[in-house]
């Protein structure tokens, strides 16, 4: 404030406050600059990069449903014990399929690097376990249903390792988004055309479409085999890089993949001494808690407290996706059985015809 002779008293600008500003080089009106609104457009482009993972893994997962939906119905309809699975896919409502994509999407969004490359990990060793524990010549349909929320948490974490520090990483998502919208607007028409009119235009043969389907049918499950093993060995990778990023030193890796390390072997441990011919929908969901509860006390111990809610999102994921497939279950698990019983009595009769 300076006083001047016979006169009011006149303010200066650092009497206001404006000091700060004024030895930075700046003025009050910087504080209403595009500077003080960077950490909120900072916060909403992260979101919107998560949102358009999400989106691109829950659009992977509606190709793999689809794709085995015309395999499932296929096979339905040239069994007589299959009948009522053919039925049951056949009355499923068209707004289901947009409504497991866009609740998916949330909650790929919703969950965390660390739990999501955890989620992938898991899943890795349990297909290889359970693989190599199936006999030659046979596979598992029933699996394919099971990775459902593993694939959408692994495209996340290949997109969001690959393109980290990307300088159009935005607009290089927005373009996947497209185009996997498009493959799963495709794949869903694909499966609403084979269940709506397949079996009179595999008879009439006259669409294209459903006589392809009728000769190379059968392959479908090779081309998902060989599609979700590409898919998972990058995403194996890329959780692999994820959770080692948030380690400064090797101790604490060591802390930290040893417990992990123990946890998933005693997981697949148990779940390979789970009869495996048991029908129903009830092992599936008893599997998915006591996978998620491993996982929920291990990072209770070398986690953080936002990894527990992470942990929570993935159960309803894996819950979620399992509810949407719970026909397409009960169809893999009836091809499954009759051929798990084929090739037990393929020993059988050799054994007759050598005695």
């Amino acid at each position: 404030m300076i006083h001047q002779p016979g006169g009011a008293p006149s303010l200066r600008p650092l009497d206001l406050g404006a000091g700060p500003w004024l030895c930075c080089g700046s003025s009050p009106s910087g504080m209403f600059s595009l500077g003080s609104w960077l950490p909120g457009l900072t916060w909403g482009w992260a979101l919107l990069d998560a949102l358009l993972q999400g989106l691109v893994g829950a659009c992977a997962v509606s190709v793999l449903c689809s794709l085995l939906k015309v395999y499932l119905y296929i096979q339905c309809l040239n069994d007589p014990e299959g009948q009522a699975e053919k039925e049951a896919m056949r009355a499923q409502r068209r707004v289901l399929e947009p409504l497991h994509v866009l609740v998916l999407t949330g909650l790929l969004a919703l969950v965390g690097s660390r739990v999501a490359a955890l989620v992938v990990l898991e899943f890795s060793l349990r297909a290889v376990s359970t693989l190599l524990s199936l006999g030659k010549g046979s596979h598992s349909t029933q699996l394919y249903l099971l990775c459902q929320y593993s694939l959408g948490c692994g495209v996340s974490c290949g997109l969001s390792f690959l393109l980290e520090g990307a300088p159009h990483g935005t607009c290089n998502l927005a373009l996947a988004a497209g185009l996997a919208g498009l493959l799963a607007c495709s794949a869903r028409r694909l499966a609403r055309h084979v269940c709506t009119l397949y079996e009179l235009h595999s008879t009439a043969q006259y669409c294209g479409v459903c006589i392809l389907l009728l000769s190379t049918g059968h392959r479908i499950p090779r081309l998902l085999r060989k599609a979700l093993a590409i898919t998972f060995t990058v995403a194996d990778l890329a959780a692999v890089a994820l959770i080692n990023r948030d380690f400064l030193s090797t101790g604490e890796a060591v802390r930290f993949w040893t417990p992990l390390t123990i946890c998933y072997t005693l997981l697949i441990i148990y779940m390979q001494e789970e009869p495996q011919q048991s029908s129903g929908r009830r092992p599936v969901f008893q599997t998915v808690l006591v996978r998620m509860g491993g996982l929920f006390i291990l990072l209770l111990t070398v986690g953080h407290w936002v990894d527990i809610f992470h942990v929570l999102i993935s159960l309803l994921g894996e819950l979620w996706c399992l509810l949407h497939a719970r026909v397409m279950l009960e169809a893999c698990w009836r091809q499954d059985f009759t051929q798990h019983s084929r090739l037990d009595r393929q020993p059988r009769s050799g054994s007759e015809e050598a005695s």
